[in-house]
Formats: C-alpha cells, sequence, structure tokens
C-alpha cells in the first residue's frame, strides 16, 4: 500500500484536504495561548536560516498553494533517492529485502536532487527581546544560540542542560524550592542537522514576576561559568543521560524513530557511538562552553504576561508548566473529536509514554490519561 501510494499518487479533493491542514494550523497554533507569540519568536530568533518559518506554512501559504505546486512539491521529495525505511521487530531480513525490491524496486528515481539549504543563520549582534499578553502565566522564555547536531561541543551542551534539567536539576532546586520565584523551570539543548539552540525557560509563582525569574536563570548560568562542576554532580547526570537513552530503544517505536533520525542526520550508527561522546565531558568543558554561548549578545528573550480571560480555567492542567498546558490543550481538541477507536490507540500510546517519559513529564502524562479516560467513559454512557 506504502509503495502504492508512492508510485501512483492522486490527490484527490485537494482544496478541501487543504482546507484540514489549514484548520490543523488554528487548532495548534491560532487557538493556543502562545501559539501565534513562539511563531514570532521563532522569526525573532532565527533571522536568516530557515528554522525560522513554520513547518507547516504561513496562513498565506496555505491559501495559495495549488494542486500542481503540491504535486510537483511531491514528485521532488517523495522518491527512491530521498527515501529511508526501517523494520524493527521479530521478521526474517531476508524475506522483507524480497518484498522491499517487490514494491519499492519500481520506485524511479527522481530527476533532480532535492536541494540542500544554503542560506545559513548569520551572528548576532546584539540582544533581542518580545514582550507578549497571553492568557497564560507569566513566564520568560530565552534561546541562545549555540551548534548543531555533530558538533564538538554539543555533548558539553547536552549535559549542561542535564545539569540543570529535572526535579533534582539546578534550576528546579534555585527557582522552585530554594527561590520560590517559579512554580517550573527547564533548560536544554537543542541540536538541528544545520543549526542549534540552548533554551531556558521558567513560570513565574502567583506574585512574583517574570523579570525575577529571568533573573534567576542567568545567576545559574553564571555559577556554570565560574564555578566548578562537582565531578559527582556531573557523573550523575551521565548515568540519567544513559539510561534515558537506553530507554528510548527499548521499544520498538523509539528504536525505529531514532534509526530515521539518526540516519537522516550523520547515520544510524550514531545511536551506539554518540554514548561515548557524552562520558568523555568534562568539568572544563561544561565551563567552556558556558562562557562561549551564554553571552548576552547571542540571546533572545520573550517575556510573557497575563491576559486576563473570562473562561474559568480548566482544574486539571493546574500545576502544568504552559508548554506542557499547551500540548494538553491541543491534544484534548484532539480526544473531543476522535472516534472509541483512536481513542483505544490514544490511550495506549499514553501509556507507552509513561513507561519512556523522564521523572519531570509525569504529570502531564497522568493528565492525559485522565482526560482520555474520562472521554473513553463518556463515549461509552452515551451509547
Amino acid at each position: 500500500m506504502e509503495s502504492d501510494r508512492l508510485l501512483n499518487p492522486v490527490f484527490r479533493e485537494f482544496y478541501s484536504e487543504r482546507e484540514v491542514v489549514h484548520e490543523e494550523r488554528r487548532l495548534r497554533t491560532d487557538s493556543t495561548p502562545t501559539g501565534k507569540f513562539q511563531e514570532q519568536f521563532d522569526s525573532l530568533f532565527w533571522q536568516s536560516s530557515p528554522y525560522g518559518w513554520p513547518v507547516v506554512g504561513w496562513p498565506s501559504d496555505l491559501e495559495g498553494i495549488t494542486r500542481e505546486e503540491a504535486l510537483s512539491f511531491f514528485g521532488l521529495y517523495y522518491a527512491p533517492n530521498n527515501l529511508t525505511a526501517a523494520l524493527v521487530g521479530d521478521f526474517d531480513p531476508a524475506e522483507a529485502r524480497e518484498l522491499a525490491e517487490r514494491y519499492f524496486g519500481r520506485l524511479s528515481r527522481s530527476d533532480q536532487l532535492s536541494p540542500q539549504p544554503r542560506t545559513r543563520e548569520v551572528p548576532q549582534l546584539g540582544e533581542k527581546r518580545m514582550t507578549a499578553y497571553a492568557e497564560t502565566n507569566p513566564q520568560v522564555s530565552i534561546r541562545y544560540h549555540s551548534v548543531p547536531d555533530g558538533h564538538v561541543d554539543e555533548p558539553p551542551l547536552v549535559m549542561l542542560g542535564q545539569l540543570l534539567n529535572g526535579r533534582t536539576g539546578r534550576l528546579y532546586r534555585a527557582l522552585v524550592e530554594e527561590q520560590q520565584v517559579a512554580t517550573g523551570a527547564s533548560g536544554g539543548q537543542s541540536g538541528m542537522k544545520f543549526e542549534g539552540m540552548f533554551s531556558l525557560g521558567g513560570t513565574a509563582k502567583d506574585g512574583r514576576t517574570p523579570e525575577e525569574v529571568e533573573q534567576a536563570l542567568y545567576a545559574e548560568i553564571d555559577r556554570l561559568k565560574t564555578d566548578p562542576v562537582p565531578e559527582r554532580e556531573l557523573q550523575k547526570v551521565k548515568n540519567q543521560n544513559a539510561a534515558a537513552n537506553f530507554r528510548g530503544l527499548r521499544s520498538n517505536y523509539g528504536l525505529m524513530n531514532q534509526l530515521l533520525v539518526r540516519e537522516a542526520w550523520r547515520g544510524w550508527e550514531t545511536i551506539n557511538s554518540d554514548q561515548a561522546l557524552y562520558d568523555a565531558v568534562t568539568v572544563d568543558d561544561i565551563m567552556r562552553v558556558a562562557n562561549t554561548y551564554f553571552e548576552p549578545e547571542n540571546r533572545a528573550v520573550a517575556v510573557y504576561y497575563r491576559e486576563e480571560s473570562d473562561e474559568p480555567p480548566d482544574p486539571r492542567l493546574a500545576g502544568l508548566d504552559d508548554q506542557e498546558r499547551q500540548q494538553v490543550t491541543q491534544i484534548m481538541a484532539m480526544v473531543e473529536q476522535a472516534t472509541p477507536e483512536q481513542l483505544g490507540q490514544l490511550a495506549a500510546q499514553i501509556e507507552q509514554m509513561s513507561g519512556q517519559a523522564p521523572e519531570e513529564n509525569q504529570d502531564m502524562i497522568a493528565t492525559l490519561r485522565e482526560i482520555v479516560q474520562e472521554k473513553l467513559a463518556a463515549d461509552g454512557g452515551a451509547r
């Protein structure tokens, strides 16, 4: 079926399907408290890189794309010379190869190679700031330009993020437990194929301001620039990182996903080799990358203030940070339209996520589980 879909694509009801994509954009972006602001923040942060463009496009892109343009795009990118497949599970490799050659071997290569991005991000010359008012708790989001996947400095930046993140990380201890300026705080490295960024964020506690959260985040970064991380603390996050990476490969889906993503970037073999790079990170590496990338002129900051809404807040979302609330809100909208079969599949996916997700994400997963179970019970009663 998949090979036939690639061999004989038929874009039936193209314009009505285009409207479905438009509705998905409205659901995921326009209807969330900070969705449109996050798009603006992406465009502010990425000055020249294509990473500043929304994945599904701007509204005018969706309104203007034609069936002919979609077919041309499909022919260029959905070709065997641009395709990678991963099979995971209990199967006969020889039989799988024979089936792949029989069905996918009939596909013709594209006459054109898919173009590689030529434009790269230009160096930032000064701090960028954005202020927004939304139906959300006051919060701050900070991004620093860093390095892409595979760069020699990415493993130290990943380990630095692990030092900051989680319920036992430095940000939670300092901002939530000790200073009590935030209800949640996080940080981490995101290395993509061509660029990278290191993000920090926090949600202000009632009676505190996003400016207080922002300054507290900078204070923790400054500590990493001047105070060597204890070896024991660094080793702890190395162990946690190794365990999390291993757990992510225990399910067939997790292994398949990692194989495909890594093959698209630096090769699937990096699943086996990258852990040694993380283990080799030293205390000096942490201090070096902190001083290299965490400078004011290399960052963009978004500060969000509360804009009151007439609608009462959903009590099920209490205790989640803003990013988690947005994710749950999006899934809630999907749940309302889902069939019983789709709800059952979603419930199974949530249970799988629960076994793989880190501790700091378990509250969100528990909320999703509650929402799906309530909908299943309601649908059962209605029938």
